[in-house]
């Protein structure tokens, strides 16, 4: 029963359904991510949550990115970059900030990256989020 709930768990985060800024979690969205790195997958959405490790400079190269890292696991961290010409930026985060994210996961060698953590202006893309001190940044 367990496995069949972290299935559709699975199911629903990669068809982007269900996540809306302040529910809960699915279960196993650790799992899923590791996964995710372990196998190197990428292009699919999910919502999860960590503490912000890292705090780097805005990516000025084409659309200005916040970027930061949350720790996700024990063994995990992810590079956000939230698209700050399109969503606000998340104002007076600090290290050990908690950070809820919904957004687009991209394979790479340090963890990975979730982007698309804003609306989608054309329409196109399922809308992201962030979700920090209360608010909802998208």
């Amino acid at each position: 029963m367990q496995s069949s709930i972290v299935l559709l768990a699975a199911v629903l985060v990669a068809a982007g359904l269900g996540e809306q800024p302040g529910l809960p979690m699915e279960p196993g969205f650790v799992t899923i991510m590791q996964d995710a790195f372990d196998n190197q997958k990428s292009d699919f959405q999910i919502q999860g949550e960590g503490v912000v490790t890292r705090i780097l400079s805005d990516d000025l190269d084409g659309s200005r990115h916040q970027r930061f890292i949350l720790q996700i696991s024990e063994k995990q961290t992810v590079l956000i970059a939230h698209n700050i010409d399109i969503a606000s930026r998340l104002p007076g985060l600090t290290v050990n900030s908690i950070v809820e994210f919904y957004g687009e996961y991209e394979w790479n060698d340090l963890g990975g990256v979730i982007h698309w953590t804003h609306h989608d202006p054309e329409g196109y893309h399922i809308d992201g989020w962030l979700k920090y001190n209360g608010e909802t940044y998208q």
